[in-house]
């Protein structure tokens, strides 16, 4: 009996660009927890998250959501200590929260996610991670990964880079640059509609949304090409769930 067809070929690309936070880590929930205690005086909820802060240089989603209830502070400083005066000041306590709850938990990447990586390995396709924290190393490392990725775009290489952050493509762009490939046969895998927009205005070959459950419309909306609920569904074959035919009209 024929064996059914991989959902992506993942070999007819020269690199893949991996978002780090919901895509190789489960983070993202630690970040949802740590957003819903900083802003739970306006009843912060998962859709606020997914609307307002998700995917966005941690400042940014500070004002986003402030602004969103209404509410107004300073741009203060990122040297600010961490407290409610003003953004930096806010997204600053945000991140000791998220923190302190990896250091105590630490961190296990997905294991759909971990069989592409491998297989990506084995063929020997370059890859990056491209992330808008400022955490990504030590997320990378507490997940035992610090040495797995040659090239990391992250918070802190936009801040030196004066790269522009989610949903603008600077970042995905830079890591393309550095990893020597052009964009055109490049994949981009995001868990953020802020990242899929990212991808698909700067003319990635193939952008990956993966919705880890309630983010699959705004992935569609944001442009993703192909929409997962788990990376390693791309090994397995054509969900039940999508016609083949809807599956390869949206590969590139």
């Amino acid at each position: 009996m024929p064996t059914r067809p991989s959902l992506v070929d993942w070999f007819a690309f020269d690199a893949v660009l991996f978002d780090l936070d919901g895509v190789i880590t489960p983070t993202a929930e630690i970040h949802e927890r740590a957003w819903a205690a900083l802003f739970a005086r306006w009843n912060f909820t998962a859709s606020d998250y997914l609307t307002y802060v998700d995917g966005k240089p941690r400042y940014d989603g500070v004002r986003s959501f402030l602004r969103s209830r209404d509410a107004d502070l300073p741009w203060g400083d990122p040297a600010d200590l961490p407290g409610d005066d003003t953004v930096c000041a806010m997204g600053n306590r945000k991140n000791s929260m998220f923190n302190d709850v990896l250091g105590r938990d630490g961190i296990e990447p997905y294991p759909g996610t971990l069989a592409v990586l491998d297989l990506l390995d084995a063929h020997g396709t370059a890859q990056a991670i491209v992330s808008s924290s400022k955490n990504a190393r030590t997320v990378l490392a507490a997940a035992g990964m610090a040495d797995r990725f040659a090239v990391v775009v992250d918070g802190i290489t936009a801040t030196e880079q004066g790269l522009a952050g989610k949903p603008d493509p600077a970042m995905f762009e830079h890591a393309a640059r550095m990893l020597g490939v052009d964009p055109a046969r490049t994949v981009v895998v995001e868990d953020a509609s802020s990242g899929v927009a990212a991808g698909v205005a700067g003319q990635f070959a193939l952008v990956i949304g993966v919705d880890r459950g309630g983010n699959r419309e705004a992935l569609v909306r944001a442009g993703a090409h192909l929409v997962v609920s788990d990376l390693g569904d791309t090994l397995r074959g054509v969900p039940e769930e999508v016609s083949r035919d809807t599956v390869e009209s949206e590969q590139p």
